[in-house]
């Protein structure tokens, strides 16, 4: 049996909130779970919709990580 480690070259995360803060909070928690992994973040993009079921703004974003 082989085993081989490879490491991650690249990764990519979404990630939604009502809540701008919250959503801050989260994309914070992976951001230090990522660490682990030896990953940094290369970029960030987000962007805010209007959910009329809710009547709210929706908070997305796109977390980009790199060894």
């Amino acid at each position: 049996m082989n085993i081989t480690l490879d490491t991650i070259q690249d990764k990519v995360e979404f990630h939604q909130a009502y809540d701008l803060k919250a959503l801050e909070r989260t994309i914070e928690e992976r951001i230090e779970m990522n660490k682990a992994l030896l990953l940094k973040v290369h970029s960030v993009q987000h962007q805010a919709v209007f959910d009329p079921v809710r009547n709210k703004l929706q908070y997305s974003a796109v977390v980009h990580f790199k060894p």
